[in-house]
């Protein structure tokens, strides 16, 4: 599905929400959502930081575990590489937003769901996304050989060290974190 096709408020569902005309425009500041219609400014805040790979997005918003972040809707397709996301088995986009500035945790807040072309709060987040955290996910989720591998530094506990792709992580690791499902095939096709 192109990302033109999901992100229509007329046709857009946030939770499993349809939301109609009346209903994007109820909101308490009687606006359409940041979600629904993206304007990231009031998603997400960058904080550039010095160094190498350093900088990094922080979120301004609350939302429960499972609520849709941001819709991916500018995307253009792309070689593999460090600022890529893969979309599909073939398909290498760049995000052409500040989403590329979400960097990777082995304990993320966000999913990037690329079969629907959104940004979710990770259902396993206790307690939901709050203003103030930093937007993470879990780059084997959709990467299955990335083009720059790189030693984690999210200091969580379970944090997998050097992280190259999904092709080189144990399964039993990879099942404790939601994959995309090119990601989950790909796994199936390696295991026979």
């Amino acid at each position: 599905m192109s990302p033109a096709a999901i992100v229509s408020a007329e046709k857009a569902n946030v939770n499993d929400v349809p939301l109609t005309k009346a209903s994007v425009t109820t909101s308490a500041d009687n606006a359409i959502p940041a979600w629904v219609k993206p304007d990231l400014t009031r998603l997400l805040r960058v904080e550039r930081l010095p160094g190498d790979f350093a900088s990094r997005a922080v979120s301004l918003v609350d939302l429960p575990a499972g609520a849709i972040f941001a819709r991916i809707t500018s995307p253009t397709p792309a070689k593999c590489a460090y600022t890529s996301v893969q979309a599909s088995r073939n398909l290498h986009i760049e995000l052409n937003s500040d989403l590329v500035f979400i960097n990777h945790s082995c304990r993320p807040t966000l999913v990037f769901d690329m079969e629907k072309w959104e940004v979710r709060v990770d259902s396993n987040l206790a307690g939901g996304l709050k203003a103030g955290d930093e937007l993470t996910f879990f780059y084997p989720s959709s990467e299955w050989d990335m083009s720059q591998s790189f030693d984690c530094r999210c200091k969580q506990s379970g944090c997998q060290g050097k992280i190259s792709g999904a092709k080189d992580m144990k399964r039993e690791v990879l099942n404790q974190y939601w994959l995309n499902k090119h990601i989950v095939e790909l796994l199936e096709e390696q295991k026979n």
